[in-house]
């Protein structure tokens, strides 16, 4: 019988880094080389490999993510049982729900990286390419859109954060765990998810809207996103407070914002959902809902200004928004 077919598509980032001068590693390989350090990738799906760009996580641009997005498309299109995206972690969680948010494929688009450069001991690029492709021929990953699989575990991009910056298990899905663990090259599904429908087109209405992302800190009186209503962003998102809280001079700074553009607050916590009606008083989340502010939900603060970043790039309204991170930021229930 014919092996599936995976494409394997390169951004760059650890995974592909080397050096000859011992002084620091720099993107060197393309997705051809990657796939050749492989040992068994050809036992599990026959592999096509294509570099996309050669760029650090930390590089990355819009216009990177939408490359890869319609080579991902095209190869599913052409026949592939799965896509593969190889790419730099310190970006990783951001560009995978960037991906998500536009996935409209029943085939998996896998995304995966390195923690160790090929040149240090233990590196992990070749047994996380490995288990990439292997969960992208698997019959359980077809219409969950995009997963991201590092150190032999399966994460939604929805959930999925960077939790450590140099640990080789720096991913994680807080709250909810995992989607699956690979066992004995094969992934093992544990965890039920069921995910958002894409947006309607990626939309190309505004090239790159200005949406900024504000952590509040303690007697944090909202100066910095009066500068941003001051220099006529289109939107931000605040990392708030708990469940969702800022001082009451920033909740001054809000009332004048949202008379300018969306403003959202998210947790900075990194775990658990904003609330809606908890508490009351000013710079609250039932306060700022009532300044005109939206709720991320379980969205993290990254997360949630992606997606204000991809409405607004669409020139969605106010109502719009508020809708998606309704839909979005909550659980679905089956």
């Amino acid at each position: 019988m014919a092996k599936p077919t995976v494409a394997v598509g390169s951004l760059g980032g650890t995974i592909t880094m080397t050096s000859d001068t011992g002084s620091g590693v720099a993107p060197a390989w393309g997705a051809a080389d990657l796939v050749a350090q492989v040992p068994g990738l050809a036992d599990v799906a026959s592999v096509s490999a294509t570099t996309l760009a050669m760029l650090p996580g930390a590089s990355l641009r819009y216009s990177d993510i939408d490359q890869a997005l319609s080579w991902a498309r095209s190869a599913v299109d052409a026949g592939a049982s799965g896509a593969v995206l190889v790419q730099g972690t310190d970006t990783l969680e951001e560009t995978s729900y960037l991906l998500e948010l536009y996935w409209d494929r029943p085939q998996p688009l896998v995304v995966t990286g390195a923690m160790r450069a090929p040149q240090r001991a233990g590196s992990d690029g070749p047994a996380n390419l490995l288990a990439a492709v292997a969960t992208a021929v698997d019959p359980g990953a077809r219409g969950l859109g995009v997963l991201v699989v590092m150190n032999d575990e399966i994460h939604a991009a929805s959930r999925v954060c960077k939790v450590d910056a140099m640990a080789v298990d720096a991913f994680g899905s807080p709250v909810f765990g995992p989607l699956a663990r690979l066992v004995e090259g094969s992934p093992a599904w544990g965890n039920h998810f069921q995910r958002h429908p894409p947006l309607a087109g990626q939309g190309d209405s505004v090239a790159d809207p200005r949406v900024a992302l504000l952590t509040t800190h303690l007697a944090d009186s909202g100066e910095l996103l009066t500068h941003l209503v001051e220099a006529e962003y289109d939107g931000a998102v605040i990392a708030a407070l708990g469940v969702g809280h800022v001082s009451s001079e920033f909740a001054n700074a809000v009332s004048t914002a949202t008379e300018r553009f969306v403003v959202v607050f998210a947790s900075r916590t990194g775990a658990g959902s904003t609330g809606w009606k908890s508490y009351g008083f000013a710079g609250s989340e039932k306060d700022l809902i009532a300044r005109g502010a939206i709720p991320a939900g379980w969205l993290t603060p990254l997360k949630a200004r992606l997606l204000l970043w991809a409405l607004v790039r669409q020139r969605s309204c106010r109502n719009r928004i508020a809708e998606e991170f309704a839909a979005r930021g909550t659980l679905r229930r089956s």
